[in-house]
């Protein structure tokens, strides 16, 4: 484990975090044990292949990085340590990463890994959740799995009815899904969600209804819509 606040720690995260592969791999070849140390406390820690991924993500060279580090030992599906714990796909996800992503899968990445920061789940949950949309497609082409809400938010209709027949959801959970149809603008989903009695009042993630998280995302003709049948 070593310190956030350790020199060695410092340089190799921020060389990691720019992209630079000559300094990455002059620290691999110095201290090959930095792919696999703990950075933190006993309280919170992540691998350099965690700060690779932190957010916003998309690092210059990051894929090549990450093989960098995985050639070392890293291990593609270790854990953050604190109030989640996310692996580095998870963190891929969440900032839009498809390169990213694609890298840490062909190592062997868990697709469908839990810890996510959103309600423990995968790292589809978390690409869902904050609308990274070329994310969660590229988890999708790879074949993840998907919930009810995650289903509704990727608009995946046969999906979303395929799930309700199998598991005939809670009027709460199908609310939920609701509000993930707006946030991502999936109307015909929201459509079918409705007509199986979903609320469209529903004060939901981030205070906001599903009008409203529609509105936020720029899918203004079906927060319209649902205002209106919410009124």
């Amino acid at each position: 484990m070593l310190p956030a606040d350790d020199p060695l720690a410092i340089e190799a995260t921020a060389a990691v975090q720019r992209g630079d592969v000559e300094a990455v791999s002059r620290l691999l070849a110095a201290q090959p044990s930095l792919a696999t140390t703990r950075i933190g406390d006993a309280t919170m820690s992540r691998t350099l292949l965690h700060a690779l991924n932190d957010w916003p993500g998309n690092v210059p060279n990051g894929p090549l990085i990450a093989r960098l580090l995985l050639k070392a030992g890293a291990d593609v599906n270790a854990r953050f340590a604190g109030p989640h714990t996310e692996t580095a796909l998870h963190w891929a996800a969440s900032s839009d990463d498809v390169e990213m992503i694609d890298a840490l899968l062909d190592a062997g990445a868990d697709i469908d890994a839990d810890g996510a920061v959103i309600a423990g789940g995968t790292p589809m949950a978390d690409a869902v959740a904050f609308g990274q949309w070329a994310a969660a497609a590229q988890l999708l082409l790879r074949g993840a799995r998907v919930n009810l809400w995650q289903a509704a938010g990727l608009g995946l209709v046969h999906t979303v009815q395929q799930i309700v027949a199998a598991d005939n959801p809670s009027r709460d959970d199908l609310t939920n899904a609701l509000w993930c149809a707006a946030h991502g603008g999936q109307a015909a989903a929201a459509d079918y969600l409705l007509g199986l009695g979903a609320d469209a009042g529903w004060v939901g993630h981030d205070g906001l209804t599903p009008a409203g998280a529609a509105e936020r995302n720029g899918h203004r003709e079906l927060a319209h819509r649902l205002r209106t049948l919410s009124a």
